[in-house]
């Protein structure tokens, strides 16, 4: 049940017996059912997920729209990182988009595997390190790309995804409508063929 996160985790720092046994018993298994919330706006962030099946979203309203920012597959960790360590209410929104099967952590386990084992400190500073980066590559894209360069990035970083994820939650991404979505994809496999 365990071995995709331990698996992941040995990437990051060589992991010993007793760390391998504490990262397996503070690490629960949740399904969570396409269409529900790992979190909602407005809620503490209690837990950071791992991936084991399955593929999220991360979205927020703005103008009272459902503005897509971020997708999450399978082997990789989800959370609203502010809102787990600062214990504050989060505005962002985390919605299953398929049925998924996760390993989640609650903070004080977190902070047992980090005062208690020699590469705990580690692997957080990997993950928090590898979230900045993908938060700071969101933050510059929506600030400095058009809708084109939006989906050009859609299509650069989640190839693997895009019979995955409807055509609204795509066009939600690059912040149009499905119809304008349909307009930029015909522009962008002319442009390639």
């Amino acid at each position: 049940m365990h071995s995709n996160l331990i698996n992941h985790l040995s990437q990051i720092a060589d992991l010993d017996g007793e760390e391998i046994e504490l990262i397996k018993t503070s690490f629960k298994p949740l399904s969570l059912p396409k269409g529900s919330f790992f979190l909602r706006e407005g809620e503490v962030a209690k837990h950071v997920g791992f991936l084991q099946k399955g593929l999220v979203r991360y979205f927020v309203y703005k103008n009272d729209e459902e503005s897509t920012f971020e997708f999450t597959k399978e082997g990789e960790f989800i959370a609203d990182y502010d809102s787990f360590r600062n214990h504050k209410v989060s505005v962002q929104n985390i919605e299953a988009i398929e049925d998924c099967e996760l390993l989640v952590i609650n903070f004080q386990d977190v902070q047992t595997i980090f005062n208690t084992t020699k590469n705990g400190n580690l692997i957080g500073r990997h993950i928090i390190e590898h979230r900045f980066d993908v938060m700071v590559n969101q933050l510059l894209a929506v600030y400095m790309q058009n809708h084109e360069e939006r989906y050009n990035q859609f299509i650069s970083q989640y190839s693997d995804l895009t019979q995955r994820i409807p055509q609204y939650l795509i066009a939600s991404f690059v912040g149009v409508k499905p119809p304008s979505l349909s307009r930029i994809r015909r522009r962008f496999a002319k442009n390639i063929s």
